[in-house]
């Protein structure tokens, strides 16, 4: 009779711990089974969005892309301006004589005229022809720049949408996995009824379950960041409706790192961007060896006195602009342009050893996290499984404590969602590969 007294106590000191009515009932929307009232719900699900469908939409309507594009287009008009003659100058001129009044002296005077003349600036042979190849492949810059941050914001959706999948996953298992504990605690409450059990491992039980409502509690947190970043991304309203991720599936990398490394080095926009950096410093120099060359200027004059006692007065006048301070213009333009393709080359090594090195860390990423999931699903998962079943089996039977039961539940857990996590990381590494390569390995 004592010890009937002493459980019926514990039972109220139990009930009592577990009283908080916002646990409760986050525990059982979670870990309980939907009702026939909350089946319909799911089946009105929202439907899932294929990652396809952002990317176009990403490219169509994000704002960084359409910026550069704008800028693209601004430095495609910049080629003809440059590479056509300066404006010519028209002249009215009026030559008094004998007094200030305008026309003075222009019926007895062979002095006074009025004249009318147009003058034309004419650069130097070929300095229009460099500045207009300069301009072209300034524009050749901004259109690699274009699809640099192009690519850039589809690696970008990419990694959000993958890790939208994953936490989507790891929600699923979180409740999946709820019911492996719903079992453990089902045993530590059966074998305390019995006598041959702790209240500790209930209570152990009740606090793991609580943990697992934390847990999603979390992981909503981050999909509510996640789910905004991608917005921005796309160019959504904030307030628009949540987006819903397909199921995460390995994309096969058949290709090896060689192979990559050199699709990147032909395709890859930045270092495209650097070599035309290259190029375009490379006529720079040429144009500054130019400016060492005179420019010229023509102009031409009609002048006209009094038609009925004078001849009308014709004027051609050559003029050449002669650039005589070299030391203080020419020469340090050449050495500016000089360093500047200097600058540009060591750029573009720095920007070639950069890309090999990030290439190959995303390559290796790939590769290692391939063998991570092949060892999760041929060993890990299935083990850990077996031994949780094989730990519960035997708690039951009172052949082992209640510490490795809910240790190896907590192993099942945790290796299901590692697995979910590196399957997400392995497709941000192939985008982030697809993103340097411009292949389309998925």
């Amino acid at each position: 009779m004592p010890l009937l007294i002493e459980k019926s106590t514990s039972s109220r000191l139990l009930r009592a711990a577990m009283r908080p009515t916002l646990c409760a009932l986050l525990v059982f929307s979670i870990f309980g089974k939907a009702t026939p009232a909350q089946e319909p719900a799911a089946q009105h699900a929202q439907a899932v969005t294929p990652l396809a469908n952002l990317l176009e939409e990403a490219e169509k309507n994000n704002p960084e892309i359409e910026a550069a594009r704008q800028g693209w287009q601004a430095t495609k008009q910049v080629p003809a301006q440059v590479s056509t003659l300066p404006d010519p100058q028209f002249q009215i001129q009026q030559f008094s004589v004998g007094s200030p009044r305008p026309f003075a002296g222009y019926t007895n005077s062979n002095f006074a005229y009025i004249g009318v003349g147009v003058s034309q600036d004419i650069p130097y042979p070929g300095k229009l022809r460099l500045r207009s190849e300069i301009a072209k492949r300034e524009a050749d810059v901004s259109q690699q720049q274009l699809e640099s941050v192009r690519r850039s914001v589809l690696a970008d959706v990419k990694a959000v949408y993958f890790r939208l999948a994953y936490l989507a996953k790891t929600l699923t298992i979180l409740e999946s996995d709820g019911e492996l504990l719903k079992q453990v605690e089902q045993a530590a409450d059966a074998r305390y009824r019995s006598g041959m059990g702790t209240q500790q491992d209930v209570l152990q039980a009740q606090l793991q379950k609580t943990k697992l409502v934390r847990e999603i509690a979390m992981h909503h947190l981050e999909v509510g960041k996640l789910e905004a970043q991608l917005k921005q991304l796309l160019n959504r309203p904030q307030d628009s409706s949540d987006i819903e991720p397909a199921d995460l599936t390995e994309t096969p990398l058949p290709q090896a790192y060689d192979e990559l490394l050199a699709a990147a080095k032909s395709q890859n926009p930045e270092l495209a961007a650097s070599q035309k950096m290259i190029d375009k410093q490379s006529l720079q120099v040429d144009l500054a060896r130019k400016d060492f060359y005179p420019d010229f200027n023509v102009q031409y004059m009609w002048q006209r006195t009094d038609p009925t006692q004078f001849r009308a007065y014709y004027m051609l006048t050559f003029g050449v602009r002669v650039p005589i301070y070299r030391g203080h213009k020419q020469r340090p333009e050449l050495a500016q342009a000089q360093a500047e393709q200097l600058h540009a080359r060591s750029e573009f090594e720095a920007l070639s050893h950069q890309l090999a090195s990030e290439l190959r860390a995303q390559y290796v990423t790939a590769q290692q996290t391939a063998e991570l999931l092949k060892i999760h699903r041929e060993g890990l998962s299935p083990q850990s499984r077996s031994e949780f079943q094989a730990g519960l089996a035997a708690y039951q039977s009172n052949k082992q404590d209640f510490q490795a039961v809910l240790t190896a539940f907590l192993d099942v857990l945790h290796l299901d969602e590692d697995y979910w996590q590196n399957l997400a990381e392995y497709e941000t590494a192939i985008a982030r590969l697809e993103q340097m390569t411009g292949l389309a390995l998925r």
